[in-house]
């Protein structure tokens, strides 16, 4: 089976007669889902923290928002959640809509892609910031009222400093899910890689060689995103926390 691959195709020109080949059309597509993973997971630890620590906070209205947050965007499928910021947000906001009609389509895909992801994303991280927040001593927080610190203060210069530290590991997979999930973006037609795997698959017929190669390109930023993460840990553990690699 191995020898009836053709691994050549990749050089091969998209259209007869053009200079674009297939392993540059599926390069644009990694550039798509890399672009799409950092504005999203930009979005996801910003929102993703506010929400977090909202869950902690003294104030039942706040935290009630908090909670409210997590369970909406949890428990919503994200295929579901692309298709609502893509189909059904403009057509309640006119505005929106006029101004999605005049611009780029790849432009508004990858707008919906980024904030769907986002948003689902950060209803991860909330939990996340959450547990190590509480996690930490009820006396790190006293500290930070008996030093004068008013409560958004002692989040900001005592509880989030070392909650970070300790998320470490989780945020890695949290990370890793958020590359993979750029994926579901072709079901609103972003041209990130699945969707140019799938479009040479069904040009060439070349499934077999079209979808390894996705999967090597997608094995590398996964991992390379790992080894990142992990040298992250081990210059940020915390000793009695978690224990950074060697």
């Amino acid at each position: 089976m191995n020898s009836d691959l053709n691994w050549l195709l990749f050089f091969q020109p998209i259209v007869e007669g053009e200079t674009l080949v297939w392993w540059e059309m599926l390069f644009s597509g990694l550039l798509w889902t890399l672009a799409t993973s950092a504005v999203a997971g930009v979005i996801a630890f910003s929102v993703g923290s506010l929400m977090g620590v909202l869950r902690t906070a003294s104030n039942k209205p706040l935290a009630f928002l908090g909670n409210a947050y997590v369970e909406i965007f949890r428990n919503i499928p994200l295929i579901v959640q692309f298709f609502l910021w893509y189909f059904v947000v403009p057509e309640f906001i006119p505005a929106l809509k006029s101004w999605s009609i005049e611009q780029d389509p790849t432009f508004v895909q990858f707008l919906a892609a980024v904030v769907c992801l986002g948003l689902f994303t950060a209803s991860r991280v909330a939990e996340q910031v959450k547990s190590g927040i509480l996690s930490l001593s009820r006396g790190q927080r006293a500290a930070g009222y008996a030093l004068g610190l008013t409560e958004a203060q002692t989040y900001r210069f005592v509880l989030l400093p070392m909650a970070y530290r300790i998320i470490i590991p989780p945020m890695t997979s949290e990370s890793m899910n958020l590359i993979k999930n750029t994926s579901v973006a072709l079901t609103i037609g972003l041209t990130e890689l699945t969707f140019r795997t799938r479009e040479m698959g069904e040009v060439t017929f070349a499934f077999f060689e079209a979808y390894i190669a996705a999967t090597v390109l997608y094995v590398i930023v996964a991992m390379t995103m790992n080894r990142v993460m992990a040298l992250i840990e081990r210059r940020t553990a915390v000793p009695g926390f978690i224990a950074g690699g060697k």
